[in-house]
């Protein structure tokens, strides 16, 4: 149907008659001559009709915004001084000599352009003709590169793409599963997966040594910017593997998809920063690195304080956190108050804030407290200069850590400190193997000992604490890893528990007898009794990646055919009530809808 892409056209094509095909993207008339804008997929391309082709002409002054057309004509340079150099196509126009209607089309929802602002919602809903717009369309087409470059460095590492099933039993992996009835054994369900876990660590059971697959992966949890409830994942998982043949593959990956995507060279090896390491530096097991502002513990600085609020935190064994922020002194006392109440929102009791002034003192409200050695103290460990803003948070460690490490970002990005086309990866590693459920984001989760997994049960402890991670689960680290990009983590991974005593011992840690864990897991203890290798895996985010990549704030702007926050999809109105006689073939009844109170 045509020769040539719209975008593809030059100076050297002049003279050359093409048939081109694409929305109508601008209209402009002008005194008997007709100019289109011409978009398809590869770009824009003006086409120029004029009363020597009067059939052309009719149809330029007939067609409008978005039909879809079909033009043969001449390449020509465009006139001196008619040139556009925002288009690739800037120096030659189209000379149509027919325009061919393929497709009438209502007027748009909104603009087919970048800079527009309209509501996501909005945007959801008439998604097909969103993903029109330049932006869109690129963040796709870099989406579709990341994907064939790691195809590429897979298979050149001799892994092979093997799928995994869609349709499997629930099992519990930290999240809510999505769950499909059988109509086959009514009372019974599959669930979708919330990763291939256990059957790529079957798959090296069954010889396979190195697997990978573009995993869709399926978890009902809240959502958020870089949530979906349906998301794809890099999952891959080798034999005779640990944490530095992974952390080698990785690296060879991410550097070749930088360097083909945005011609950026990333050094390599990454850093490596321990778990404990980040949290007290950054206050995050995913820092970002782009900016200095480490934080600084200031237990022994205040251990004889006389500073009630420090005083009595450090004597119930929690930590005083502080954070210098450069040239903080030249915020106003109501931006003091305004950050004190970010830190209340987070359920912080306050802030404590000072300023390092010229002559070395301390202007704060807490000044008249501190003696002249612990002034000095929050100086050195803050590295405060004169001019300098100091942040003090106080409360339970891994609380104070945590405001501290959001306050550190917060403070950066409100006064434009984190520097722009800067790329900062690093490993973080030696994770605790168990979280206290108290501070876990799944409490409901917890074991009668109180804990839950730090990653998944299926991790392996590290070599000093396989023999008693029962009773020191409180120190006990696991041979996990993350892989965290300018503060976003794109993969977690680990090596994984190879033996089925071990991983029966973990089972039962977290709460689960023998008997349920046959229940849930069989078909995997029963697998590792068949002669199981060590393994060790990753399982990178591909929407996380893409979303960097393109500089977006939301995995949905990487992503087709997303759903909101609600977990709706606009474009399809889902999810959508079942049909009553579809819901008698799976034997389930609709219950009553909750009263509004």
């Amino acid at each position: 149907m045509r020769t040539h892409g719209a975008g593809t056209l030059r100076a050297e094509h002049a003279g050359e008659t093409v048939t081109v095909a694409g929305w109508v993207d601008t209209r402009r008339d002008h005194g008997g001559v007709a100019f289109l804008d011409l978009r398809d997929r590869s770009g824009i391309l003006q086409v120029v009709a004029d009363p020597e082709s009067s059939e052309a002409l009719a149809a330029a002054h007939r067609v409008r915004t978005e039909w879809v057309v079909k033009v043969t004509g001449v390449v020509r340079a465009r006139p001196e001084g008619m040139r556009n150099d925002r288009l690739a196509t800037g120096d030659v126009e189209l000379a149509a000599t027919s325009i061919e209607v393929l497709s009438e089309a209502q007027t748009p929802p909104f603009p087919v352009e970048d800079d527009v602002e309209v509501a996501e919602e909005r945007r959801l809903t008439h998604r097909y003709v969103d993903l029109r717009r330049p932006r869109m369309l690129r963040n796709l087409q870099v989406r579709a590169q990341v994907v064939s470059i790691i195809r590429r460095v897979m298979e050149r590492n001799g892994f092979i793409d093997v799928e995994t099933p869609q349709l499997t039993r629930p099992t519990p992996e930290g999240a809510r599963d999505f769950l499909v009835p059988s109509r086959l054994q009514p009372g019974t369900t599959y669930a979708l997966p919330q990763s291939p876990q256990l059957f790529k660590q079957l798959l090296m059971v069954s010889g396979i040594e190195r697997y990978y697959q573009i995993a869709r992966c399926f978890r009902d949890e809240n959502l958020r910017a870089d949530r979906q409830p349906e998301f794809t994942q890099l999952d891959l998982e080798m034999s005779f593997g640990d944490e530095q043949d992974v952390f080698s593959l990785m690296e060879e990956m991410f550097a070749e998809i930088f360097r083909e995507v945005l011609d950026v060279d990333l050094p390599v090896p990454f850093p490596r920063i321990r778990f404990e390491d980040a949290m007290r530096r950054f206050g995050s097991d995913k820092p970002d690195l782009r900016f200095e502002m480490e934080l600084a513990d200031l237990g022994e600085v205040f251990a004889t304080t006389e500073v009630g609020v420090f005083k009595g935190v450090l004597e119930s064994g929690g930590a005083v956190v502080a954070l210098a922020l450069p040239k903080g002194g030249e915020l106003t006392r109501r931006e003091f108050d305004e950050w004190t109440e970010w830190a209340k929102r987070r359920g912080a009791k306050g802030l404590a804030w000072g300023v390092v002034e010229e002559d070395g003192s301390l202007r704060s409200p807490l000044s008249k407290f501190m003696s002249d050695d612990e002034l000095a103290g929050v100086k050195r460990e803050t590295g405060a200069q004169p001019g300098d803003a100091v942040f003090f948070g106080a409360g339970p460690r891994n609380f104070a850590r945590q405001l501290m490490g959001a306050l550190r970002v917060a403070l950066a990005e409100d006064r434009g400190l984190i520097p722009e086309g800067r790329w900062e990866f690093c490993w973080v590693v030696e994770p605790p193997m168990f979280d206290a459920a108290s501070e876990s984001d799944d409490p409901t989760a917890a074991t009668s000992a109180g804990w839950v997994p730090n990653h998944h049960p299926f991790t392996s402890p590290a070599p000093e604490y396989l023999d008693d991670f029962e009773q020191r689960p409180d120190v006990a680290t696991a041979r996990a890893y993350d892989i965290v990009l300018n503060g976003t983590e794109l993969a977690s991974g680990s090596v994984r528990i190879h033996d089925a005593e071990l991983q029966r011992r973990v089972f039962r840690f977290l709460g689960i007898s023998d008997e349920a864990a046959e229940e849930k897991f069989g078909f995997l203890l029963r697998g590792f009794s068949h002669g199981v290798p060590p393994h060790a895996g990753i399982a990178p985010g591909i929407d996380r990646t893409v979303m960097l990549i393109c500089g977006e704030k939301s995995i949905r702007e990487v992503i087709a055919f997303p759903k909101t926050q609600t977990g709706s999809d606009p474009l399809t109105d889902a999810p959508a009530p079942y049909d009553p006689d579809a819901l008698k073939d799976l034997g389930l009844r609709e219950l009553p809808k909750p009263k509004a109170d």
